[in-house]
């Protein structure tokens, strides 16, 4: 049992050094973390919802989740391929692309949850 739990900590402890990497080396994850704190300030400014703010934060989730799985990507990518090759350029290209399907559906259910909640609050 206490094998598991060492090896429990060493998993976080891996993941954090991952998340270390992205925040460290990726400039979208300045972005992103910018726009996270932003909508999630302007959700509790708004007092949404308990199942708006769900669904702002599973939407935020995704977004960061397509960026790490992005940079593991390109990781691994420039790993296999160091040289430039046709099949390494979609890779990391299709990998760029799911980061910005991931954005722009952000926004867009950004726009949809805080949109009106936000015009109320500013009079119009």
């Amino acid at each position: 049992m206490k094998d598991f739990f060492i090896s429990r900590i060493h998993s976080f402890g891996h993941a954090f050094s991952g998340m270390a990497y992205v925040l460290k080396t990726q400039k979208n994850a300045y972005i992103h973390t910018f726009a996270t704190a932003i909508v999630v300030l302007v959700a509790i400014w708004l007092q949404i919802s308990n199942i708006q703010f769900a669904i702002l934060i599973l939407t935020i989730g995704t977004v960061w989740t397509a960026e790490f799985i992005n940079t593991s990507l390109e990781a691994v990518v420039d790993l296999a391929s160091p040289e430039k090759h046709p099949l390494a350029k979609v890779g990391k290209d299709v990998g760029a692309a799911a980061v910005l399907i991931a954005a722009m559906s952000s926004v867009i259910i950004g726009i949809l949850i805080l949109g009106p909640a936000l015009l109320t609050k500013l009079g119009f």
